[in-house]
């Protein structure tokens, strides 16, 4: 079983201010940043969500590339010497820190120069089911940041990712001044596209006959605050291992009392455990993807689509009317 790596107590500590992005800088220097030899700005993401805000809003501006490859499961990642040094070579490094261990310390390894943390850009809370994102490890000091900072989760929200696409777009316009405009324009049809996507998952989901869901993945903590639903993790359990007789009953008990037809397992990981339960409460299963990357099996080929996705997933599973 592929244990994932959790996030450690510290990782998300002060990282919940809101405001304008800063770049910081190593050696108290920072602004424009020194193009590469096609003169475009060399962005790396530190995963999908971070790469596909690059992706729109640097345009033809930027080369973008990611340090989780597509199939990979992000906390699972572990970084070679030769990418630690190149993220050093980076005009500017977009992560979010606090969801994968192994980018934080060798961003603090590499002494980047421009680094942009998307924890800065919106603020983050913490969400009664995150100890469902513990992935079953009982490695000391690690809780997924809960106690620390909050659910770094703020991608699968419509209205926080636009808050960090905002904050994006100015490092960005400060990184490369000479097209600032550009930046500017793209970052608006961005964050009116995801304007657009939260009108849909609100009037979407405003009528329907339950309003609790089930997922083995706790990460949907700030889409079901947006939009008045209840998310009930799976507890304590990685999403690959089974889940206790104990929590299976007590599923069973929800999903009577709630009316929930349907346990949703992601795309990334094993959907054993959604079988396991679906199997012995006799509901149905279906995906639910957290969006940490993009595959052949992924419902959509980039952030939009999948949630549009999503969202007919949970129509369907909530019964909307």
């Amino acid at each position: 079983m592929n244990v994932r790596r959790l996030i450690p107590r510290s990782a998300l500590a002060g990282a919940v201010a809101l405001g304008a992005v800063t770049l910081s800088a190593c050696g108290g220097t920072s602004g424009a940043a020194d193009k590469g030899s096609d003169g475009k700005l060399d962005v790396v993401a530190s995963f999908y969500p971070m790469q596909y805000l690059a992706e729109q809003i640097g345009g033809a501006h930027v080369a973008v590339d990611t340090l989780t490859k597509p199939g990979v499961e992000p906390h699972d990642l572990e970084l070679k010497p030769r990418q630690i040094g190149e993220l050093g070579e980076a005009d500017v490094v977009l992560y979010l820190k606090g969801i994968q261990p192994a980018v934080d310390d060798a961003i603090a390894q590499a002494g980047v120069k421009n680094t942009v943390d998307a924890a800065t850009l919106t603020t983050l809370e913490k969400h009664g089911t995150e100890v469902g994102h513990d992935h079953g490890s009982e490695e000391a000091g690690h809780d997924h940041g809960s106690e620390a900072g909050g659910d770094p989760h703020i991608w699968l929200d419509p209205v926080k990712y636009a808050e960090v696409a905002k904050g994006v777009g100015a490092a960005l316009e400060k990184a490369d001044p000479d097209h600032a405009a550009d930046y500017q324009k793209n970052t608006d049809a961005l964050v009116k596209k995801l304007g657009d996507l939260d009108t849909a998952f609100e009037t979407g989901l405003k009528n329907t006959a339950t309003k609790t869901f089930v997922t083995t993945h706790s990460a949907f903590g700030y889409l079901a605050e947006r939009y008045g639903l209840d998310q009930e993790g799976i507890s304590g359990v990685d999403p690959e291992s089974e889940p206790s007789p104990a929590r299976i009953k007590e599923i069973q008990d929800i999903a009577k009392k709630d009316k929930v037809t349907t346990v949703f397992f992601e795309t990334l990981a094993s959907d054993k455990t959604a079988k396991t339960l679906a199997g012995d409460t006799g509901l149905k299963t279906d995906v639910l993807d957290p969006l940490e990357g993009i595959t052949d099996k992924s419902k959509g080929d980039d952030y939009i689509e999948v949630m549009q996705s999503n969202l007919a997933a949970l129509q369907k599973a909530l019964g909307a009317k």
